[in-house]
C-alpha cells in the first residue's frame, strides 16, 4: 500500500507539473495559480462500529471540540472557477469522553486524495457584494490506510478507498493569506475494519463477519492558505476582465440608446420620442407634444408683469433649477449617483451645452443617518464628483461651483425610507 500510495502522489504531482507547463507554453495568466493549504479540526466517525462500539456521548448535543485531524494541501487553479487539489490527511480515531465503548480504542490513518475544485465564489459572483468572502466546493477520490492501535488486530494494517467531498467558507485576510473552515465527508467503498478497530469484516473466524465493503466519516477544520506566485491577486479573487468590459458595453450602450431617444432636433425642449411636430423653426412656443403654438392663448391665465402666460424654454428650465427641481440622487454612504440618475446628469449636460452662459453652484446633501462631521464630509464628495463627472464632460470648470450642506433639514422630520432617499442628493442651482 505504501508503495500505491507513493505511486498515487508521484502520478498526481505529474499533472500538476503539467498542468503549469502547459499553461506556460501558452500564456502568462494575470493572476497566481498554486496555493498551499493547512488545516486543523475533528474527526467523526459514523459507520461501521463493532456492536455495543461508539464515537459518542449520548448525554450531550454537542461533544466538546478535538484536535485528532490534520491535513496538508497543494491546490493549482485552472482558471478562476476551476482547479485541482491533492491533499494528505491525519486522523487519530478514538473514544471520546462519555462515549459508552465496551473497551478502550485508538485507530490512526493516513489518507491521500485527489480532488477537483469549484469557486463558488466567481461562478455566482460574489465580487459584486464582497471582496473578502469566497466558498470552494470540493471532490474527488481518496485513499487511507487505517491502523488500529488496541485490541486483536493491533498494528495490521488495512487499506481503505472510496471518494471525499466537502465545502470550504473563506475569508480574506491579505493578498497572500487566507483563513479558511471546513467540512468534509469520506465515504469508503473498500472499508474492512470497523473505526473502533475491534472488527475486520474479512475475519472468517469472527461472528459478525458480513459483507460491509462501505465507512462514513466526516471531518470539520480550520485552517490557513498561502497563496504563492508575485501576481496581484490569486484566482481565487480574481475577476475576469471580460466580465467587466461586458458590464461597461452595456452601460455605454444602455446610455447611448438613451442619448438617442432623448435626442432634440429642432432643439424646441421636447425629445424626438415625444416630439409630434420635430421640425419647429428655432423661437417659435411648443406644446408638451412639440407642436408649434401658431396663436395667442385665449381664456388662460396672465403671466406676471402683464405677460401673456407662454413660457420660454429658456425660462422654463431656469425656473425647474431656481426652484429645486433638478436633483441627482445616491444610496446610501455612496458619492456616485445612482442608476436612477443618469437621465438627470444627461439632461444638465445637455443644458449647460446649450446655454453656455449659464453658471451652477451644486449642493451636496446626505439623510440624517450618521454624524455631522461624516455627513458634511460626504455631502462635498457627492458635490465634488458631479462636478468632475460635468468638467469631464466638457462643461468649463469656471461655470460650476460646490458646496457641501450636509444633512438636508428637509425630511429630518420624515421617518419613511422615501424621505431619506430624497436627502441623499445633490442639487442644481443656476447663479
Amino acid at each position: 500500500m505504501k508503495k500505491s500510495l507513493i505511486a498515487f502522489t508521484l502520478i498526481a504531482f505529474g499533472q500538476y507539473a503539467t498542468a503549469q507547463d502547459n499553461s506556460k507554453v501558452k500564456e502568462d495568466k494575470p493572476y497566481n495559480q498554486w496555493s498551499v493549504e493547512v488545516a486543523a479540526g475533528g474527526n467523526k466517525p459514523i459507520r461501521p462500529f463493532t456492536t455495543g462500539f461508539n464515537n459518542s456521548d449520548g448525554n450531550t448535543y454537542f461533544a466538546n471540540p478535538k484536535f485528532n485531524h490534520y491535513e496538508f494541501g497543494i491546490r493549482y487553479m485552472v482558471n478562476p472557477k476551476f482547479g485541482l487539489k491533492l491533499d494528505f490527511g491525519y486522523d487519530n480515531i478514538n473514544n471520546r469522553s462519555g462515549s459508552y465503548s465496551p473497551a478502550t480504542f485508538e485507530n490512526i490513518q493516513y489518507r491521500i486524495g485527489v480532488q477537483t475544485v469549484i469557486n463558488v465564489g466567481r461562478v455566482l459572483n460574489f465580487e459584486s457584494f464582497t471582496s473578502r468572502i469566497g466558498l470552494l466546493f470540493h471532490g474527488g477520490i481518496q485513499v487511507a490506510q487505517l491502523t488500529p492501535k488496541i485490541g486483536p488486530f493491533k498494528e495490521t494494517t488495512e487499506d481503505n478507498g472510496g471518494i471525499i467531498y466537502g465545502v470550504t467558507p473563506q475569508f480574506r485576510v491579505s493578498k497572500k493569506f487566507v483563513i479558511t473552515a471546513d467540512v468534509s465527508a469520506i465515504s469508503n467503498f473498500r472499508q474492512h475494519y470497523s473505526w473502533d478497530g475491534y472488527s475486520n469484516f474479512l475475519d472468517n473466524t469472527a461472528n459478525n463477519r458480513s459483507d460491509n465493503l462501505s465507512g462514513l466519516m466526516y471531518n470539520t477544520s480550520v485552517g490557513l492558505t498561502y497563496y504563492l506566485g508575485s501576481k496581484e491577486k490569486h484566482a481565487d479573487w480574481y475577476v475576469e476582465q471580460a466580465t467587466v468590459a461586458a458590464t461597461v458595453d452595456a452601460a455605454v450602450n444602455k446610455l447611448s440608446s438613451l442619448e438617442t431617444m432623448l435626442q432634440d432636433t429642432d432643439k424646441d425642449g421636447i425629445a424626438d420620442y415625444l416630439d409630434v411636430q420635430n421640425d419647429t423653426p428655432p423661437g417659435i412656443a411648443v406644446d408638451s407634444h412639440g407642436n408649434a403654438i401658431t396663436a395667442p392663448i385665449t381664456g388662460g391665465i396672465n403671466g406676471e408683469n402683464g405677460s401673456n402666460g407662454v413660457v420660454t424654454k429658456s425660462d422654463a428650465i431656469r425656473d425647474l433649477a431656481d426652484k429645486g427641481y433638478l436633483n441627482v440622487f445616491y444610496d446610501v454612504n455612496k458619492d456616485t449617483p445612482n442608476a436612477g440618475s443618469t437621465n438627470n446628469i444627461f439632461h444638465i449636460i445637455k443644458f449647460m451645452n446649450f446655454y453656455p452662459d449659464a453658471k451652477v453652484k451644486l449642493v451636496g446633501y446626505t439623510d440624517k443617518r450618521g454624524n455631522n462631521v461624516k455627513n458634511k464630509e460626504l455631502s462635498e464628495r457627492r458635490a465634488q464628483k458631479l462636478y468632475q463627472t460635468l468638467v469631464a464632460s466638457g462643461i468649463a470648470a469656471d461655470r460650476i461651483s460646490i458646496t457641501g450642506e450636509g444633512i438636508d433639514k428637509t425630511y429630518t422630520n420624515d421617518p419613511s425610507s422615501i424621505g431619506m432617499d430624497l436627502s441623499r442628493r445633490v442639487s442644481l442651482v443656476l447663479e
